[in-house]
């Protein structure tokens, strides 16, 4: 029964038509970009992009007071710049999610955290899907994990995804993005492969990177993670989002990234339910460029 299983996730893998050609994959990329980054590149975009922020802290000196710091900022934006949507979410470690779900006091922002062993992965799926629920419980209604690099390299699809839809179980009601940690997987066939399998076992998002240990996310691995989903949606009829992080450190990449969703995904995907940017530094790039003065608000 296990082989046959193994099985079926391999032809699912060998069915699907996104291209794993490196070269193609970069000539695609950079014909988009030539083509629609300059009509992207305004400020309702720039506000689109803002609202799509996961506004993120994951340090090991983060503290009780620096969390709620961050959160008081956000809270405070929604009085001083009333007319701009706020960020999508605020994410944090696992154990501060009571304290940002506590304090924040304005609608429309989710408390998220990463979770599952973050960055590496590789513990017990048993403490994976602990300290999902634990984050659930304290008031996390999304959570990241890492999608598990050594059960792909091992060729042991079946236990990967039933990690993932274990962990998915565990957060009940709450999102579930999956980081495919994509400077590691290098390839467009792996990242096509890992996007497959992440959204088969039940992912809600999936996710470039950590932004810990391996380079950051790149617009050939947006463009492969997206034409996965497009093409599972197809098959499916499911939405699946997609968020870009580890890596996005001005309002050009922002744009950049919002080009390709859009061009590949379509309109419907250019919302903070389907898309999503994790970063910190950005934030302040992404209102100043709104603003059109400098702004450091965050």
């Amino acid at each position: 029964m296990s082989e046959n299983i193994q099985d079926k996730y391999r032809q699912v893998l060998n069915e699907s038509k996104v291209s794993g050609d490196d070269a193609a994959v970069t000539a695609a990329v950079a014909d988009i970009l030539a083509k629609h980054f300059d009509e992207n590149n305004n400020v309702d975009v720039y506000k689109t992009c803002f609202n799509a922020i996961d506004l993120t802290k994951l340090n090991s000196t983060d503290t009780v007071e620096s969390i709620t710091k961050m959160v008081e900022r956000v809270n405070a934006f929604e009085e001083e710049y009333p007319e701009l949507p706020n960020v999508a979410a605020i994410c944090t470690y696992p154990n501060f999610a009571v304290v940002v779900s506590g304090a924040l006091e304005v609608s429309g922002v989710d408390t998220a955290v990463v979770a599952g062993s973050f960055p590496s992965s590789q513990t017990f799926v048993e403490i994976k899907t602990a300290e999902t629920a634990l984050a659930v419980k304290d008031g996390a209604n999304e959570v990241d994990i890492v999608f598990n690099l050594g059960l792909y390299y091992g060729g042991n699809y079946e236990e990967l995804a039933d990690e993932i839809s274990e962990i998915k179980v565990a957060c009940g009601d709450a999102r579930l993005k999956v980081i495919l940690e994509t400077g590691a997987l290098v390839r467009a066939e792996d990242i096509r492969n890992a996007s497959i399998l992440s959204m088969y076992a039940g992912a809600d998002f999936i996710k470039t990177s950590t932004g810990k240990v391996y380079p950051g996310a790149s617009l050939e691995a947006a463009y492969v993670m997206c034409q996965s989903i497009k093409e599972y949606y197809e098959k499916t009829g499911r939405k699946v989002g997609f968020k870009v992080s580890g890596g996005v450190s001005t309002t050009d990449d922002a744009v950049k990234y919002y080009t390709l969703v859009k061009e590949i995904l379509g309109e419907e995907w250019l919302n903070n339910n389907y898309f999503r940017i994790g970063t910190s530094r950005a934030a302040n790039l992404i209102l100043s460029s709104i603003l059109g003065k400098e702004v450091k608000f965050f």
